[in-house]
């Protein structure tokens, strides 16, 4: 399944791109990208496992951006 999240507080284009290559290490990760420029985040995983996903990429986002927030889905 893929889902589209909105990033708040998304500064960095560099820290973007960190985060998006952490995100495609999470167990069950089939793709992450992240688009700094539309602020989104869009993860392609297995439903079951999605909200676990979303929090270990959220624990990954404040690592490089404490005021980030994946918002929606």
């Amino acid at each position: 399944m893929k889902k589209t999240y909105r990033m708040q507080n998304l500064d960095c284009a560099d820290c973007a791109a960190k985060m998006e290559n952490k995100i495609n290490e999470i167990d069950g990760v089939t793709s992450a990208k992240i688009s700094f420029i539309m602020q989104k985040l869009t993860i392609e995983a297995d439903e079951n496992d999605i909200e676990r996903i979303i929090r270990e990429a959220q624990k990954i986002c404040k690592k490089f951006e404490p005021d980030c927030k994946i918002i929606g889905g």
